[in-house]
């Protein structure tokens, strides 16, 4: 899958932006403050409806504008013209495909798919279990829509049962308790299947994560990933692991007015060479563990997709010594186009550009190319 070209209009700094990508690297230059950033995230926003960096929509509309406008042509099997429209007044999104309006957002998850890289990534190995669930779940939305929709509805169900939860100890009704039978009955059913999701997940995914380790450091080290769910169990009966679980803190979760079990409190373990990477990992060792999650992220996704994702790789080099730097900017010659913002090329003269490779200058609201 290719990307051609966007179209900006009042998205950020941008006020009426075009840019042409080559099929290869394709190397956003420009000092800060300059937009190179917000180019990636307009193309994470055509790849999933979303930000990478904002939660509101409305931080992403031009100072003193209504709304934001994004278009990008995507090439694969066929062509696919995508536009999405963001109206500060109505604090509403429209998604067309194809000049299509797209009713439900679960529709254009996985049809482009879409790895980013960031500096933001050293909360993955080194913040709160949360980071490193939103990984995962974001890795198999995209290739499975079955697991979406029973995301999102996990989801709602937790929202129900808290509301639910926090009625009762409030007023404790004999009709809510049988509710709360109900909403516990959906959230075992659904969290069993996404753990089971989960599970068959990490096994697959340890091999590619390897795989990209590997490339980089050429085989010094040994990463390996273990998923830690329903309070550290290893059996292979999560329906009855969890009711039995929900059972015993029913009691604490009416008194907390919290729901206490189940996926969303699930955790990813890190290791190198069977160390925690969180408690004995150096800095350097967590930057690559970051790096080979996205590298594996993509050769997924693509093998389980049968597309080749758009791979977003921002002020990544900066960060890194010039061993890693050079192991990467190598490896990058295996996942075709790619988008990677710099603040000078000159800087980096491990970088090589290609025949099939572009460089496009942000100035001053200006594009050019080399």
């Amino acid at each position: 899958m290719i990307l051609s070209s966007v179209s900006l209009k009042d998205f950020r700094s941008h006020i009426n932006t075009s840019i042409k990508f080559s099929n290869g690297l394709n190397y956003i230059v420009g000092g800060n403050g300059q937009g190179k950033t917000s180019v990636l995230e307009s193309i994470y926003y055509l790849c999933t409806s979303k930000s990478n960096i904002s939660r509101s929509d409305n931080e992403v509309v031009r100072f003193d504008q209504n709304e934001f406008e994004i278009k990008g042509w995507f090439q694969d099997l066929t062509e696919d013209a995508v536009k999405l429209i963001y109206s500060f007044s109505e604090n509403k999104k429209y998604y067309y495909l194809n000049e299509k309006l797209v009713g439900r957002i679960a529709e254009v998850i996985g049809r482009f798919p879409v790895v980013i890289l960031t500096p933001a990534d050293h909360a993955i190995t080194q913040g709160a279990p949360s980071e490193r669930r939103k990984l995962i779940d974001s890795i198999i939305s995209q290739s499975s829509n079955n697991y979406l929709l029973n995301l999102l509805d996990y989801n709602k169900t937790l929202r129900q049962r808290s509301s639910l939860l926090t009625r009762l100890k409030e007023y404790r009704y004999s009709a809510d308790f049988k509710e709360l039978d109900s909403w516990t009955e959906r959230l075992i059913k659904t969290g069993s299947e996404i753990i089971t999701y989960r599970k068959k997940f990490i096994n697959e995914y340890n091999i590619y994560v390897r795989d990209s380790f590997f490339q980089i450091m050429n085989n010094e080290e040994i990463p390996s990933i273990k998923y830690s769910y329903l309070e550290n169990y290893n059996g292979d009966n999560i329906d009855e692991r969890f009711e039995m679980l929900v059972k015993e803190k029913k009691d604490e979760e009416l008194r907390r007015c919290v729901n206490l079990v189940g996926p969303h409190r699930d955790d990813l373990i890190f290791e190198i060479n069977d160390f925690n990477l969180k408690t004995f990992g150096s800095q350097g060792q967590n930057k690559t563990f970051q790096t080979a999650l996205r590298f594996a992220e993509f050769f997924y996704l693509k093998d389980i997709t049968n597309k080749t994702p758009i791979f977003l790789l921002d002020d990544v080099f900066g960060e890194l010594d010039a061993f890693r730097s050079v192991k990467i900017s190598e490896y990058l010659g295996n996942v075709g186009q790619a988008f990677i913002t710099l603040t000078d090329f000159a800087n980096f003269s491990f970088l090589s550009k290609g025949e099939n490779d572009s460089l496009v200058r942000l100035q001053n609201g200006k594009i050019s190319y080399a």
